[in-house]
């Protein structure tokens, strides 16, 4: 199936999670993710199942002041 992490393109396998999905993706060590404009806790990125053509949003924190 495909989805969009970030605007790009992703081939994944069916019934792959959005656990699958970041591992594939190499996301950064700190970040928060939501899936279709829906926040999703990190204890459940395991058993959120993603479905053709899902957008993933992976955010880093940004720093400064």
């Amino acid at each position: 199936m495909n989805i969009f992490i970030n605007q790009e393109t992703r081939q994944l396998p069916e019934g792959a999670t959005l656990a699958d999905a970041l591992q594939a993706w190499d996301a950064p060590a700190v970040f928060a993710a939501a899936v279709n404009l829906q926040f999703v806790p990190r204890t459940a990125y395991a058993q959120h199942r993603l479905a053709e053509g899902d957008r993933i949003e992976i955010i880093a924190p940004i720093t400064g002041g």
